[in-house]
């Protein structure tokens, strides 16, 4: 661990900015699952949303354009061309348009991973079933290098030939990253179409895009702290085979402009992301968010690893490739070995110890998933060791002996 829990700041900066409305009694871990908007965010938002309400009539009429100028600021801010850019709501949404450009195909086969979210793996599913498909899954090793992933989903690859390999950038349920460019590399020398997830990539890498991938999806709703709902769909060719799932006025437009039309739809999220993007970096920096939140979560998971002793083996589990603000932790006995089980602790264990976190499942066994921002600090940690483990640790004596 690079730091201890002794050295490393409840904060990384005195700046008053940005200001959170989080209910300070909860310990907020968990930032991954659904973000958290500043203050002044929220303040623009409300502002775009007073503007709609002051005139509907005109904010309607002048909203295309409005999207395609902040559609620009983002691709840029993003480092992508715009023309290759569409806002949507969120990454499923995103991979949504895609499954839909692909179902006037021939049967489309589709390869996942089984580190993949379960609302764009169920979408695929679907996408194959629909076309008289099959959908294979590249079983990976939570502990596979780099080189073992890509070795495991080339060798699926070639036996599976899919039409569409759908891989993860970060993965949700199991907090690291994939080599998503050499893997769209070999599936493309294949002959085979990539979807890369990469919901959890904006503002947690400095490069978030795969630009190897043929379409890309991300949040912006999440580690960026855009408001819910705002989301972006980048597609390396010309996406003129891509369409909003809701048809609007804008479908004779090519791509991305149709998707700047979506009636009556409050796209004020959208409108707000690349001001949220600007607040972040202008009052605190990209670096220095990912700095603070990888040496809080290494000192913080250390820390919490001292609590698990005993009660676990390798509480801190090996995942290959470790992202910098996200952890998993291994829960005791047999909690969350199923993904209903994991889904089932989070209120309980939030009401009952007042700490917000995630609780995920891979190949039978249960973890705790940890994500950190500007606003996480050692103190959090602290109370997660002292009082949650504890508590998890009852649950699963009190499931060992049949108690409920």
């Amino acid at each position: 661990m690079s730091k201890s829990p002794s050295k490393v700041p409840s904060t990384a900066w005195s700046d008053p900015e940005p200001r959170w409305s989080l209910d300070p009694v909860v310990h907020h871990m968990n930032h991954g699952s659904f973000g958290a908007v500043p203050v002044t965010v929220q303040e623009e938002q409300a502002r775009l949303r007073g503007l709609m309400e002051w005139n509907p009539v005109r904010w309607f009429a002048t909203l295309a354009p409005r999207i395609a100028s902040a559609r620009e600021d983002m691709a840029t801010l993003l480092a992508v061309d715009p023309a290759h850019m569409a806002f949507v709501l969120n990454a499923s949404a995103g991979a949504s348009v895609v499954f839909q450009s692909l179902l006037g195909a021939d049967p489309v086969d589709v390869l996942v991973t089984d580190h993949g979210y379960g609302a764009i793996t169920m979408g695929a599913d679907r996408l194959a079933q629909r076309t008289g498909g099959r959908m294979g899954t590249a079983r990976i090793p939570l502990c596979a290098t780099a080189d073992e992933a890509i070795s495991i989903i080339v060798a699926a690859l070639d036996h599976h030939r899919p039409h569409l390999l759908v891989v993860d950038q970060v993965t949700s349920a199991t907090a690291r990253q994939f080599p998503v460019d050499d893997i769209c590399r070999a599936a493309r020398e294949r002959g085979v179409l990539t979807l890369v997830d990469g919901a959890h990539a904006p503002g947690v890498l400095a490069d978030p895009v795969c630009k190897e991938a043929d379409y890309w999806v991300g949040n912006l709703h999440k580690f960026v702290c855009a408001p819910r709902g705002a989301a972006v769909l980048v597609s390396r060719g010309t996406g003129q085979d891509l369409y909003p799932v809701i048809d609007s006025w804008g479908s004779p437009s090519p791509f991305p402009q149709r998707f700047d039309h979506n009636g009556t739809l409050d796209i004020t999220a959208w409108l707000t992301a690349p001001f949220a993007w600007r607040h972040l970096d202008e009052s605190i920096g990209w670096s220095q968010i990912r700095d603070h939140a990888r040496a809080v979560m290494d000192a913080g998971c250390a820390l919490v690893a001292e609590s698990l002793d005993g009660l676990v083996e390798n509480p801190c589990p090996d995942v290959g490739q470790p992202v910098g603000p996200m952890r998993l932790l291994r829960l005791p006995g047999t909690l969350a070995s199923t993904h209903s089980e994991a889904d089932a602790l989070r209120v309980p264990f939030g009401d009952a110890t007042g700490i917000a976190a995630a609780f995920t499942n891979f190949d039978g066994s249960g973890y705790m998933r940890l994500s950190a921002h500007a606003y996480t600090s050692i103190h959090d940690f602290e109370y997660l060791a002292s009082v949650g483990i504890p508590l998890l640790h009852a649950w699963s004596s009190d499931q060992t002996r049949g108690i409920t």
